[in-house]
């Protein structure tokens, strides 16, 4: 490992050594730089790196609200716009119980890898609250959003910032988010992304996660002379992201046989297809919580309470659920298992022991960080921009064909800067290095800003 990637690290441990989130994304990306750090010094005598950590801003902000009991609450509320050098910052804004600033400057620090592999002009950032939508009425859900817009407009733009939906932010919660931009702003722009379809939204954006994820998949397969047609598939999570993979991996032929939640997992035998991928929908709308409820439906399903389904022996593993979600023993037994590909869905799922142990096993197991594999949603986003800029919309089958070679176009960039700086076959460092290359060369080209 490089000395100035040492130097960074201890620095912001020394910092903020509770951000334990941000430092295990800023360690495993910065890890994987050593090689382009090695052979270019203009990225230390710029210190790119240190500008590169370190946020452009971030913003925080209480939002009041008031129940339907009439009771006044308070939440937190954040924007980390972590860095605008290729484009407007892009990045989603999440409500989750769990949400804090560390989360979200892990995410925003990842999303400025993962816009830029994605070829399109976005930069990084990332929003949100602690906020539960679970369990409130539609009136409360309201009221907290644009409690929440009323500080966030005045930082956000079509040119500035474009937030996206997330954890519990859907299509309800977008809507209500934009419909108070709107009237602040007195003006109807393309400021968020995952809008609905009749004004301004893009067919295919709740499930491009997903398709994304399963066509880079399908491309890392391509390299051992394979495909995802008759693979055996667990999926973890059960919205939008494991719902848009669920959904592609059928379509391509795999048997997908498991789906979870926050209580447990489900495996079914039979295969989660058809009416099944529908059912999925169904549940997140009647409680985000729990996956319980579909064995009550299709009673050869089982219903594993409080685990995961990475016991199971399956050949493709399709983390899309919530960070560090898969360890190191389950890494373990995944690869005991026979399981040929860990490609993750959601942001960071893996702990970074299990990470280093895909790595280390390469030759037996592929292994593909978010950043590159899940980058799929923030592409159809950005495709949503373009149509928004036009005026115009596009088919979903223009939609989907234009994010399938996006996905491509991102997994030949990792494995060319992964061969180019000596790690052939290495994802992490593929992703990491061909994203870090973009952003840190126009960095150097705007000056110290």
């Amino acid at each position: 490992m490089s000395q100035y990637v040492n130097e960074v690290l201890e620095s912001l441990q020394k910092k903020a050594p509770w951000e334990s989130l941000f430092i295990q994304a800023a360690t495993e990306i910065l890890h994987s730089l050593g090689p382009v750090l090695e052979k270019e010094p203009k990225y230390k005598k710029h210190a790119i790196l240190e500008r590169l950590v370190e946020p452009e801003r971030a913003i925080g902000f209480r939002v009041p609200w008031v129940d339907d009991k009439g009771q006044i609450r308070v939440n937190p509320g954040w924007r980390v716009q972590f860095n605008s050098a290729i484009g407007p910052y892009k990045g989603g804004i999440r409500f989750h119980p769990n949400v804090t600033l560390d989360t979200l400057k892990f995410l925003g620090f990842e999303q400025i890898f993962k816009n830029s592999l994605t070829g399109l002009p976005m930069g990084g950032g990332k929003g949100g609250s602690n906020f539960d939508p679970n369990g409130k009425s539609d009136a409360e859900i309201m009221r907290f959003c644009q409690s929440f817009m009323m500080e966030l407009f005045r930082h956000i733009g079509p040119n500035t910032d474009v937030p996206a939906g997330d954890i519990g932010v859907g299509g309800r919660e977008v809507g209500y988010l934009f419909g108070m931009y709107k009237k602040l702003a007195n003006e109807f722009t393309g400021v968020l992304t995952g809008k609905g379809q009749y004004w301004g939204g893009s067919l295919v954006r709740p499930e491009a996660t997903g398709f994304g994820v399963v066509y880079f998949a399908e491309e890392m397969l391509k390299t051992k002379g394979d495909s995802m047609k008759g693979k055996k598939v667990a999926v973890s999570g059960f919205g939008n992201v494991a719902w848009g993979a669920v959904t592609k991996a059928t379509q391509l032929g795999a048997k997908v046989v498991t789906i979870s939640g926050p209580d447990g997992y489900i495996y079914d035998m039979d295969g989660i297809s058809g009416e099944k991928i529908v059912h999925m929908e169904e549940m997140l709308r009647i409680d985000r919580m729990a996956v319980a409820p579909y064995v009550e439906k299709y009673k050869n399903a089982q219903f594993h309470a409080g685990k995961r389904p990475w016991e199971q022996a399956v050949d493709v593993a399709l983390p899309c659920a919530i960070q560090n979600e898969l360890n190191l023993d389950e890494a373990k037994i995944l690869l005991a298992n026979g399981c040929k590909a860990v490609v993750e869905g959601a942001n960071m799922p893996s702990t970074l022991d299990a990470v280093e142990f895909f790595q280390a096993n390469s030759d037996k197991i592929l292994y593909a960080p978010g950043k590159a594999s899940n980058a799929g949603g923030v592409a159809t986003s950005g495709l949503e921009m373009s149509q928004n800029s036009m005026r115009l919309g596009w088919t979903a089958e223009e939609v989907d064909a234009r994010l399938h070679q996006i996905m491509i176009n991102i997994h030949k960039s990792c494995v060319d800067a992964a061969s180019r700086f000596g790690t052939p076959g290495n994802y992490v460092n593929g992703a990491n290095i061909a994203g870090f290359l973009k952003v840190a060369d126009s960095m150097i080209d705007q000056g110290l800003v």
